[in-house]
């Protein structure tokens, strides 16, 4: 690098003014690119409350870029003692490593703990040219990875033009699926349903009509209706769920009074009712675009009940607030029959290890193939109705 352009870590983001990182890509609430996840809010609840620390193998070691004394970029990074909360596997690779006689961690990882949703990783400030800045940024992630004595580090959920940039600094790419609604201008539920074969209609809307017996209602809170009270319950359910399907869940309470207090405005939380009492929730965050829905838990089981909270009422919120998508989260081909569609999602990595790195490039060279082998598969199957319009006649009416 240039004399006057220098890398800096720092160990938390107490030490970035908050007009400087808001001068950064996606991450000003009023931008056009505002991403939730970037936010100062967001990231300084993370650290605050606990949930992504040294303790739970999430050491702050966010890289910042300066010119001349002034910081032009930054890129959101962990040094991680493990490889949970991360949504891209990579056990595999360390196992190898480490079977080998390598040490694999700890690694370095960009990303935002715990969310598996694309966002900007490279930021770069306001009026800055952002191929360079991307590239600057791009060279510091290696450079800390040798100079720290590390075996790699990963990029992930990032979009393409961080790829790009990356991938001409020796990081090597690889792609995964994800599920995303697309607002196409649907002028609400029904205008979206319309688009769908005669079957797919019915059964959603038999679906939903289900989950909603034994009067169950749904509300939608955001901004000073998310109360300690509401969180307290919130946070049962994630904790009754989270036990049962990760074991042991990320995200202290403490993180959800913290994000309520700092981007309460910017939080859908979709509670679900029975007589009167919290039943089932999901967390969803806004941005400038797009809803993202996060996770969800529940203490009552009720057929259908979790697409209900988790996927139909995130699309009703877009489409009446005029968001173009719902990022539902990882994974989840059920999500397709509900009018998700499948998108790619990509990440990027840099390993130290020449011979760890050619395993790991003939990996991800299939890997690809394979992803977009099924992605293709899947845009063949989606619930939308065909181009050919008698493939949507003689079904039964709908109900």
């Amino acid at each position: 690098m240039a004399d006057d352009v220098t890398i800096r870590i720092i160990g938390s983001l107490l030490e970035i003014d908050s007009v400087d990182w808001a001068s950064l890509s996606g991450t000003a609430r009023a931008g056009p690119d505002y991403n939730p996840f970037l936010s100062l809010g967001f990231l300084s609840s993370l650290e605050d409350s606990g949930s992504a620390c040294a303790e739970t193998g999430w050491m702050p070691h966010h890289l910042v870029l300066e010119e001349s004394g002034r910081m032009i970029g930054a890129v959101p990074c962990y040094l991680k003692s493990h490889s949970q909360g991360e949504y891209v596997f990579d056990h595999s690779w360390a196992d190898a490593y480490q079977r080998a006689g390598g040490r694999y961690y700890p690694k370095l990882q960009a990303t935002i703990p715990f969310t598996p949703a694309t966002g900007p990783r490279l930021l770069v400030r306001n009026g800055e040219d952002v191929s360079r800045v991307q590239g600057l940024l791009a060279q510091g992630l290696r450079q800390v990875t040798t100079e720290l004595g590390l075996s790699s580090a990963h990029v992930t959920f990032a979009p393409e033009t961080d790829v790009q940039a990356l991938e001409q600094n020796g990081f090597l790419h690889r792609t995964d699926q994800q599920f995303h609604f697309i607002n196409r201008g649907y002028a609400n539920h029904d205008a979206f349903l319309s688009e769908l074969s005669s079957a797919k209609r019915k059964n959603l809307r038999k679906e939903r009509r289900v989950a909603l017996e034994n009067s169950v209602t749904i509300d939608w809170l955001t901004g000073k209706d998310l109360t300690e009270d509401i969180w307290d319950q919130f946070f049962h359910f994630y904790m009754d769920t989270g036990s049962r399907k990760w074991g042991r869940p990320y995200l202290t309470r403490q993180f959800y009074s913290l994000i309520g207090e700092r981007m309460a405005e910017d939080i859908l939380l979709v509670i679900a009712k029975r007589a009167g009492r919290c039943i089932a929730g999901a967390i969803n965050f806004i941005g400038a675009d797009a809803l993202y829905g996060r996770h969800w838990g529940c203490v009552e089981d009720h057929p259908f009940l979790h697409f209900e909270v988790c996927y139909h009422q995130a699309i009703d919120y877009a489409l009446a607030h005029g968001l173009g998508r719902v990022e539902a989260g990882a994974q989840g081909e059920h999500k397709l029959a509900r009018g998700y569609e499948p998108v790619t999602t990509h990440s990027a990595h840099f390993i130290a290890h020449p011979g760890l790195r050619r395993a790991v490039s003939a990996y991800l060279d299939e890997e690809r193939r394979e992803v977009a082998e099924i992605g293709a598969y899947l845009d063949g199957h989606t619930p939308f109705r065909k181009a050919d319009p008698q493939q949507d006649q003689g079904g039964e009416a709908d109900e």
